[in-house]
């Protein structure tokens, strides 16, 4: 059974990449945890760790150790607390973090009802750099993220895939569409993005073509939602999300830009740290919202 503490311990350190985070979650002393390191360096023989100033760098050992034993410790972890979950009141705080828009449009009301069941709910936003940083900083327990996670240190389920546009209001469109659609030609006409780092847009661009963007926004505002509304009203051309856009491309006031491409797709996951579900009222959270996935909730408003 000590062997068992020892790599518990060892996975949430190489999670976490610090002892005293990996005590914190496993509810013990930063010295034990230590202790427990220690142990198991001397039981495999190698160095797993190297000690810093601030945390812990994970040796190719660690690496080796972490892939072996991870499956089987979130494994046997999770069937346990689904068995404590049955019988265990709801309650506690749940932090999620995702992009403003996906969380306005899809995320937050559907979650709003399960308030009358204890849960508290507190929603956090931001690009993709600020998403993982505070998940893996464990400030928040849940994260929509449009990217890939680290499957050693989270845990994600698929929730939905995007359809991506390009988009103009209608009369820049037609500026647009009466030459011939290249890189040069979106270039030369003001662009409206999230953030400097060109999200959805890059990926357009390098399905489109082949090259990386280098073009440069004339606004960006990190809010999907308000890049809508300036597109809408002319300032400029992106790439939204079609789920974002159907409102107004039914009423005319946005438009795709016709182009020989069919739309790009873009893919959300819903994302944890794995040992946060040894918290009941997480492990809810995330199991309600695979369950919306299940049902094709999410996917259906996507098309």
């Amino acid at each position: 059974m000590s062997h068992l503490n020892y790599l518990r311990t060892f996975l949430e350190a190489y999670r976490t990449g610090s002892f005293s985070k990996a005590a914190d979650h496993l509810g013990i002393t930063q010295p034990a945890a230590s202790m427990h390191i220690q142990a198991l360096e001397s039981l495999v023989g190698k160095p797993l760790f190297v000690r810093r100033a601030r945390g812990v760098l994970a040796t190719p050992a660690a690496d080796d150790l972490a892939r072996a034993i991870a499956p089987h410790l979130d494994g046997l972890e999770a069937k346990v607390t689904s068995l404590r979950n049955v019988s265990t009141p709801l309650g506690g705080t749940v932090h999620i973090v995702g992009p403003a828009d996906f969380l306005y449009t899809h995320v937050a009301r559907a979650l709003a009802p399960l308030i009358a069941q204890g849960v508290q709910l507190r929603f956090h936003t931001g690009n993709r750099e600020r998403i993982y940083a505070l998940l893996n900083d464990g400030t928040a327990d849940l994260a929509i993220t449009a990217s890939v996670p680290d499957d050693i240190r989270h845990g994600y389920i698929h929730l939905a895939t995007e359809h991506l546009l390009l988009v103009a209001a209608p009369a820049l469109a037609r500026q647009i569409e009466e030459r011939h659609i290249m890189a040069q030609t979106l270039e030369s006409f003001p662009l409206i993005a999230y953030d400097e780092q060109l999200p959805l847009i890059r990926n357009f661009w390098l399905e489109a073509f082949k090259v990386q963007p280098l073009l440069q926004a004339a606004i960006t505002v990190p809010d999907m939602r308000i890049v809508e509304s300036l597109v809408r009203a002319g300032h400029g051309w992106s790439v939204l999300p079609g789920y974002l856009c159907h409102a107004s491309l039914a009423a005319g006031t946005l438009v795709p830009i016709k182009f020989a491409l069919a739309p790009p797709e873009n893919s959300f996951y819903l994302a944890w740290n794995k040992g946060a579900l040894r918290k009941p009222h997480i492990g809810f959270i995330r199991d309600y919202l695979a369950e919306l996935v299940q049902q094709g909730e999410f996917a259906s408003s996507l098309d």
